[in-house]
């Protein structure tokens, strides 16, 4: 373990107030309810968001997979990418009501519990005995079964920190988890027994106004997650050997009007330096007038230095995201 990274606590608030910090380790559950003073329920309903993102991929395929509540309405996507072809097979998304066409649970990991139900559609994350997270998809574009094993991973990042316009956000990331299971998209069936899948559990009480950059990479003996924007560098994390070391501040170089050519990003303390060539793309525009984002999230390839040691062909995704929530 990263000298760094402290083992996680037992719960996001410790004596009142946020236990901000980057750890290693599972917790439990990401409850912001023990706040001293707790903010009143409207500003909660208001500012409180909480998401479930999975990514996955193989040689054949990537996909992302997304259920969010963001407290006065929901939504969830699922979209495959096809590396072959390059080109997006399936890009489904539907919003709906937090409660009655969506939940996500606290629980980030052990016993995580998150569902979408809408028109033609079902989505759900759940943990469920052996230690495994079972993924179902099932919509007119998009079918995915697949389970991704807990049990011999490589500790989880917990990241906890402060929020300009907000107040706090917890967010546990994972690196590459076994997948076993199956998609079809398209008239067509992959075999998903290859991936290697990564897990966002995301719990905050954000600012109305949010944005940032992502770039996301696992596979066994290496992964990465950075974040650039409203959580500062909190959740910047490198896994090598199935051991996480703390990242500093990541820069992202790219083209936001040209987001298919290539980006680079790399960290201040000089341990990541990557190259990232984007193979395609799923984005999304939404105006709602009291509410909007801007979202898109290239998928291809990373190559560079990391640590001091090449790396090559590293698949993952970045992402450029700015919303009003």
């Amino acid at each position: 373990m990263s000298p760094d990274l402290k083992p996680a606590p037992d719960t996001v608030v410790l004596d009142g107030r946020p236990a901000h910090g980057r750890y290693a380790g599972r917790i439990a559950r990401m409850d912001w309810s023990a706040l001293d003073p707790r903010p009143g329920w409207l500003w909660r309903r208001l500012h409180h968001k909480r998401w479930h993102y999975v990514g996955l991929g193989n040689a054949a395929v990537f996909i992302g997979v997304a259920i969010v509540d963001v407290g006065w309405a929901s939504s969830a996507f699922a979209y495959l990418f096809d590396r072959e072809s390059r080109r997006l097979l399936a890009d489904w998304r539907q919003d709906g009501l937090p409660g009655l066409q969506a939940h996500v649970g606290d629980a980030p990991l052990a016993g995580a519990h998150a569902w979408f139900r809408g028109p033609g559609a079902r989505l759900s994350l759940r943990h469920e005995a052996g230690d495994r997270l079972h993924l179902n998809v099932t919509t007119s574009a998009l079918r995915v079964k697949a389970e991704l094993d807990l049990a011999a991973m490589a500790p989880p990042l917990l990241a906890i920190g402060p929020i300009a316009g907000g107040l706090a956000h917890a967010t546990q990331k994972t690196s590459a988890l076994p997948v076993r299971g199956w998609a079809e998209a398209g008239g067509r069936s992959f075999d998903l027994d290859t991936a290697w899948a990564a897990v966002d559990a995301s719990n905050g009480l954000l600012a109305r106004d949010t944005a940032w950059r992502w770039a996301s990479a696992h596979r066994p003996g290496i992964g990465f997650n950075l974040q650039q924007g409203y959580f500062g560098g909190q959740e910047n994390v490198l896994w090598l050997d199935g051991q996480p070391i703390a990242l500093g501040a990541a820069q992202f170089d790219f083209d936001a009007t040209r987001p298919l050519s290539p980006w680079r990003v790399a960290t201040d303390d000089g341990l990541l330096d990557l190259v990232f060539t984007p193979e395609g793309a799923r984005d999304a525009d939404k105006h709602l007038g009291f509410a909007a984002s801007r979202y898109v999230q290239p998928i291809g390839c990373f190559n560079g230095m990391v640590n001091g040691k090449a790396v090559t062909d590293l698949l993952g995704v970045t992402e450029d995201h700015r919303s009003r929530w």
